[in-house]
């Protein structure tokens, strides 16, 4: 029998999951991508922006953090929420650390995200830091001490990048001791597929306001990748109503043009080359109530 090369096997590598959960626009998905040093997930101003956890994977010879970013904790209304609260409860589940974020600047404890917490080890982050006096934060952090015993409170401001090595180190202290699960080099799970679509979902919610982003699904229905040309990607937009498709078109078809325009050099950026982006939209009634559609969709109520 040929004798075969085992690699040493380093006892003191941590490995495990992260999850980082909270109330809509605590800072959850701006976290997630200071920490990596790059945009996994998007952001806008507006709620509720995040659908489905996104995965990052941020290695280095000591560790491998696996972070799962997730959606904004809310009473379900429709369908579609219901999904997204199923996706907190799996990754809640799946974490062997929890990552509670809380925004420093409002003054009540975030008694809906507590419903998740179960027994995990959990770390509080009081973000937006950089708004609020001192003094003010202290009696919150009593209040949220007060109704769970975290192990470790750290105030931060996630979008100035202001005590994220301190986030980095408590969580890896923390880390179990494990080989790791995933090569070295990557950075995510998901598809390329998965990242275009949601970098014009983003556009969508920079462009439009009120239910119509809420209202959109985007799908890549094609890829085609070229050489020596830029690759084809065909993309559609689902809506639930006629009217919403007419504001998503607009006059002339100008909106939806602007909307390709700065999702494609978002897209190109990120992949790193040239493509050419194809968006059409279609109509779903109530696709976010269907589980016909949310299934095709994949979600999963």
């Amino acid at each position: 029998m040929d004798n075969i090369e085992f690699q040493p096997v380093d006892e003191s590598h941590r490995c495990g999951y992260v999850a980082l959960i909270g109330r809509p626009n605590v800072g959850k998905s701006t976290l997630l991508n200071a920490l990596m040093g790059m945009k996994l997930s998007i952001v806008t101003n507006k709620p509720q922006t995040t659908r489905r956890r996104v995965l990052g994977i941020l290695s280095t010879d000591a560790y491998q953090m696996i972070l799962l970013d997730t959606p904004g904790i809310i009473k379900p209304r429709y369908g579609l929420q219901e999904a997204m609260m199923k996706d907190v409860s799996t990754s809640t589940s799946d974490a062997d650390i929890l990552v509670f974020m809380a925004d420093a600047t409002r003054d009540s404890v975030d008694d809906m995200t507590l419903k998740y917490m179960g027994g995990k080890p959990a770390i509080l982050v009081l973000n937006k830091i950089d708004k609020v006096r001192q003094e003010d934060v202290l009696p919150l952090v009593t209040r949220y001490m007060e109704a769970h015993p975290f192990d470790e409170v750290i105030p931060v401001s996630a979008l100035k990048g202001k005590n994220l090595d301190a986030v980095l180190e408590t969580i890896q202290s923390r880390l179990p001791l494990s080989p790791p699960f995933y090569p070295k080099e990557m950075v995510s799970e998901q598809p390329e597929r998965f990242f275009v679509a949601e970098i014009i979902r983003e556009k969508i919610f920079k462009h439009f306001r009120q239910e119509v982003p809420y209202s959109t699904q985007v799908n890549i229905v094609d890829w085609e990748e070229r050489e020596d040309e830029k690759d084809l990607i065909n993309a559609e937009i689902v809506v639930e109503r006629d009217s919403q498709k007419g504001i998503l078109i607009g006059k002339g078809g100008i909106a939806l043009k602007k909307v390709g325009t700065h999702a494609r050099e978002d897209i190109e950026e990120f992949i790193g080359r040239g493509v050419f982006l194809k968006i059409h939209v279609k109509v779903r009634n109530d696709w976010r109530n269907s589980d016909v559609h949310l299934r095709s969709f994949g979600f999963e109520r």
